[in-house]
């Protein structure tokens, strides 16, 4: 571990994720929970998406939900190609890594699976989920209808949640992932925004009177903007369609529903046929003349990718508050099985 200023520390993988199961710990999770949530968030440091790292942990220490009583997971309804779990107010980081799980066995058992879960909440990257099926040889679509955080087009108050979608596709090399929100600023980041005092960019946000905000605060009153206007807006409610599929009047706050769907390319094609064909695909893409200024044309997912393989040598780096605040829970954890 080492100080790359008086503001920011980087650790090493190792020591970051021991850290994190640490502090999982001082929460009260036992060690393979500890271990599961901590490798999500662990992953999306090294993928560069801070606000949804270690950060993250904090905001489920801080969460109401994290001080209600949990129990198990239980079917509430299946059949042969699918499920609906109720999560038993389960974080959503460990909910979802079981639901995906199940997701990949039918779909392997029965070529398509549709899993959906309830009772649950602060699920982190979708990303993540649909790299784990992307990595089983199917296709992962995967879809989160969240807390209300965001106002309808042309609304002042919010009604919708981010509402993020993602999808994983098998290649023949790593999986294409594809995971946007449908708002125009993530509610995770504005957490960890508001929690360091960092202003918001102009026009992703507005206060509790309806007015543009970069306030933090201001905003978590009011309300974000969907991306795009009115078609951010529209694939929002598309996803809450979805949700409503899931039953999330089970759900304490009857808000939160997520579904994931697994697909095995064989019912249409040979798996390898697939990859060769979207591999294909991708080269073509990226082979495109690039307008003058470009130096690359990227494909969605890789940066993500090239910031992962860099971090595992070089480390995370986080913001010092950050990390005396997750100290602080680790204190109560587990002893340390990894020293930075």
């Amino acid at each position: 571990m080492n100080t790359e200023s008086s503001s920011r520390i980087r650790l090493a993988v190792p020591a970051a994720r021991d850290l994190a199961e640490r502090a999982l710990h001082g929460m009260g999770y036992n060690e393979e929970e500890s271990r599961i949530i901590a490798d999500h968030v662990v992953d999306a440091a090294l993928c560069g998406y801070e606000y949804s790292g270690l950060a993250k942990l904090l905001n489920i220490a801080d969460s109401p939900r994290a001080k209600s009583p949990r129990s198990p997971m239980r079917v509430v309804r299946e059949s042969s190609v699918s499920v609906l779990f109720d999560g038993g107010n389960t974080v959503g980081m460990l909910a979802m890594y079981h639901a995906t799980r199940a997701a990949i066995a039918r779909a392997e058992a029965h070529g398509f699976a549709l899993i959906g879960l309830t009772n649950s909440w602060t699920s982190g990257r979708g990303a993540y989920y649909v790299e784990m099926i992307a990595r089983a040889g199917l296709i992962g679509i995967h879809t989160v209808s969240a807390s209300r955080r965001v106002a309808p087009f042309g609304g002042a108050k919010a009604a919708l949640g981010t509402n993020p979608l993602a999808f994983g596709f098998p290649t023949q090399g790593d999986p294409l992932l594809i995971d946007i929100g449908t708002s125009a600023f993530m509610a995770t980041d504005l957490k960890m925004r508001e929690r360091l005092g960092t202003p918001l960019p102009e026009g992703v946000a507005i206060d509790p009177q309806g007015r543009p905000t970069t306030d933090p605060a201001a905003a978590r009153l009011g309300a974000l903007l969907p991306f795009g206007g009115h078609k951010g807006y529209a694939l929002a409610l598309a996803v809450r369609a979805l949700g409503v599929l899931c039953s999330p009047v089970l759900d304490l706050e009857k808000i939160y529903g997520y579904l994931t769907i697994a697909i095995k390319p064989d019912l249409l094609v040979p798996l390898e046929e697939y990859r060769r064909g979207l591999t294909e695909t991708i080269a073509e893409i990226k082979a495109t003349p690039k307008l003058e200024g470009v130096d690359e044309i990227r494909i969605p997912g890789e940066r993500a990718q090239h910031e992962r393989e860099q971090r595992l040598r070089e480390g995370i780096e986080i913001d010092l508050r950050i990390h005396d605040a997750l100290q602080k829970y680790a204190k109560a954890g587990a002893p340390s099985k990894n020293r930075p």
